[in-house]
């Protein structure tokens, strides 16, 4: 062997054992892509191929409405703003959180209905005896990987392990900001029954969770937990964790009822009709925590406008709005507080009540006092630079 060629040899060597370290450290990152989940096969594929929202032409879950994840020839747009956006995505000074311990959840709500927003969808909702919580997202990043995708702004405001007894976990569908792996098997050695859309119950399964523990359910059908009846409504969105299952697995939003009050969870949805549908048939809600964040023009059809979003909340008769699902993540082009700039100023022009409370503040809808018509004074606007 020439000296030339056994440099040679020796470089692609290295350059192999680089590349296959690589590849091991990435999916370790991903426990071994277990994060990816899996798909769904036998009785619950089954189940999915009876449901009304499946396609038997595409084999796939499809919306009520004709929707486009992004609208059709978007895509340079939409990669030009991603790079060339001069939007304040990230806040320029720590977001204050009110930190939480299991301890503070001791006394219940007097009024029996009480919500605590944790971070993005995440939220800790009390209601008539129970505790429910909304797409728990507890780890650093919403990504297949622990070491690559959108980072939090905050650490959440209270550990994973030093929550209240959890009753109940709803998901309203499988993407990484809404089903975080690593959360939901700690959540399982709490005892909580975990509440999905059908279909999402094949990516627990893989993770351990009992069969016992996982309701799938499809919009229409509700069960009862610790005395309140939870039950899958229509919501206009898409789902999938890998490029070969967009829209496997079907999504959802979430009716919460006890005896005595109402609870609405949008999940992700662009606006349309269903609301209307949804707050006749439903309503009216003492709470809606709706999906404030994350939209952008060249995918309308998914998300919704903090002004479409206002329109919603009038359409389901909800008394009083929370917005969830911003400020926690850089998801989308707009700067991080927009959101709750143009939904507050949009609320008020239509007498909307509606309350914006800091990662981790506890809200009792009835101790609030009446909505004012002039934004409130700082700090009380705590999302302004």
């Amino acid at each position: 062997m020439s000296r030339i060629g056994g440099v040679a040899r020796v470089a692609s060597v290295a350059a192999l054992s680089a590349a296959a370290a690589g590849v091991a450290v990435l999916a370790r990152s991903t426990d071994w892509f277990a994060s990816l989940g899996a798909g769904a096969t036998g009785a619950r594929l089954d189940r999915m191929r009876r449901s009304p929202q499946w396609s038997a032409a595409s084999q796939r879950f499809v919306n009520t409405n004709v929707t486009h994840t992004m609208l059709p020839g978007a895509a340079v747009r939409t990669l030009r703003l991603q790079v060339a956006g001069t939007e304040a995505r990230y806040p320029s000074r720590p977001i204050p959180v009110e930190a939480r311990r299991r301890a503070d959840f001791e006394t219940p709500p007097a009024s029996g209905l009480r919500a605590t927003w944790l971070g993005h969808a995440t939220a800790l909702v009390e209601i008539d005896g129970a505790r429910i919580l909304t797409d728990p997202v507890w780890s650093e990043r919403v990504s297949p990987s622990s070491l690559v995708g959108p980072r939090r702004f905050f650490e959440p405001p209270i550990a994973l392990d030093d929550l209240p007894r959890i009753d109940a976990v709803v998901i309203s569908h499988d993407h990484y900001d809404h089903l975080d792996m690593e959360t939901v098997k700690t959540l399982a050695g709490t005892g909580a029954r975990f509440c999905l859309p059908l279909g999402v119950g094949a990516h627990l399964e893989k993770w351990g969770i009992p069969a016992d523990r996982i309701d799938e359910r499809e919009w229409g059908e509700g069960g009862e937990i610790a005395g309140v009846t939870i039950t899958a409504a229509p919501a206009r969105h898409f789902s999938g964790r890998r490029l070969s299952d967009r829209d496997a697995t079907l999504w959802c939003s979430w009716v919460i009822a006890g005896p005595r009050h109402r609870v609405y969870y949008s999940g992700d949805s662009g606006y349309f009709e269903g609301y209307r549908e949804i707050g006749r048939a439903s309503g009216p809600f003492d709470l809606t925590l709706m999906s404030l964040g994350a939209y952008g023009p060249t995918w309308p059809l998914i998300h919704m406008t903090p002004e479409e979003l206002v329109q919603a909340q009038q359409d389901l008769r909800g008394e009083l709005l929370l917005p969830v699902h911003w400020a926690t993540f850089n998801l989308a082009f707009h700067a991080w507080n927009d959101p709750a700039i143009r939904m507050a100023a949009d609320a008020r022009a239509h007498g909307v009540r509606f309350t914006i409370p800091r990662p981790g503040e506890m809200v009792e809808p009835a101790k609030l006092p009446e909505p004012a018509s002039e934004p409130a004074p700082e700090p009380a606007e705590w999302w302004r630079e």
